[in-house]
């Protein structure tokens, strides 16, 4: 099969790879849209040494099985695989099962043909739901998760929060559609012109350039920050009120610290997030086709063969789309 694969720093080649080999219980999936993840872009940049070259990477996919016991089936992958008999996964919390496992992390991921997963990971699409929109299950799920957690954590209806988000990638940009579909509006915070444009174009989300001018202090109820970096998680703890939320989704570095006097004195409750559930997974591709989420039509579509210049591409800034997913 063909094969987008990560084999240095910066450096993804389309060839041969050999077909996957289904272990018991597995079915074998021919990808149709994969989608490229900030993980992915650390890899890429050699900023993740769980993903180690060579690698085929890629997690957020959706595709047809043809092997397997749901044979001709449409399905969304979901890339988290887990125990399944621990306390966590029991309990419905599968994202913090101690043995999970990724794919495109440990074990060959979506950039590729075909995939060989667990049937229990694989979520059959709507009939009659674009693969592509299908394709931003994954991210969505990360978003919803994320708004669950810190609706389980504020004092007040999310509704009625002022709201900030920071980043407009795919989980910044969905986490605020999630908000918007439970009646609270979000501001977004985006660096990237062509980010900003995109979302003014394609939602009625309100976006500004955070280097204009910095969200103001003690201004928002609840803020999610889906970066992940000093810079922004300092704008994240300064720019939430006492008794506030700050929910932390991305994970662009691990340098600098918080304000823990601040999150001490002010009561503000700082939450990391951390993938999703399968159930997570399921509401998302049910809110992703029903149209609770908007029209969807901000990303850009790629074949596979390109994905190394997309790669560069969102790495330069030369990248609009919240998210670009590769074709096969």
């Amino acid at each position: 099969m063909k094969a987008l694969v990560y084999t240095a720093e910066r450096e993804l080649i389309y060839r041969e790879e050999p077909d996957p080999v289904p272990a018991q219980g597995e079915s074998v999936v021919r990808i149709q849209n994969v989608g490229i993840c900030g993980s992915d872009m650390h890899a890429y940049l050699g900023h993740d040494e769980r993903r180690v070259p060579p690698l085929i990477l890629g997690h957020e996919a959706v595709g047809t099985i043809v092997e397997g016991s749901r044979s001709g089936r449409r399905v969304v992958l979901n890339p988290l695989i887990t125990c399944m008999c621990c306390n966590y996964c029991l309990s419905g919390r599968q994202n913090l099962c101690p043995d999970r496992d990724l794919i495109g992390m440990y074990r060959p991921g979506a950039f590729a043909e075909m995939i060989a997963i667990p049937e229990r990971n694989l979520i059959d699409v709507p009939e009659g739901m674009d693969s592509t929109k299908a394709a931003l299950t994954e991210p969505g799920a990360t978003a919803l998760h994320a708004v669950t957690l810190a609706e389980n954590a504020v004092s007040r209806p999310i509704s009625e929060c002022s709201t900030l988000v920071i980043g407009a990638g795919s989980v910044g940009l969905l986490t605020a559609l999630v908000l918007k579909d439970k009646g609270a509006l979000a501001e977004i915070s985006e660096t990237n012109p062509l980010r900003r444009r995109t979302v003014l174009e394609h939602t009625d989300c309100t976006v500004f350039d955070p280097q204009d001018s910095l969200p103001a202090a003690d201004t928002y109820d609840l803020v999610f920050d889906a970066v992940g970096n000093s810079r922004t998680r300092d704008t994240a703890v300064a720019s939430v009120r006492p008794g506030g939320v700050v929910v932390h989704i991305g994970l662009m570095d691990n340098q600098g610290g918080i304000d823990t006097r601040r999150l001490t004195l002010q009561e503000i409750t700082f939450i990391g997030c951390y993938t999703y559930s399968p159930l997570d997974l399921r509401v998302t591709l049910e809110k992703l086709h029903s149209g609770a989420l908007g029209t969807l039509d901000w990303y850009s579509s790629r074949p596979l063969e390109g994905g190394s210049e997309a790669f560069r591409q969102i790495h330069a800034g030369e990248c609009g789309a919240p998210k670009v997913i590769l074709q096969l």
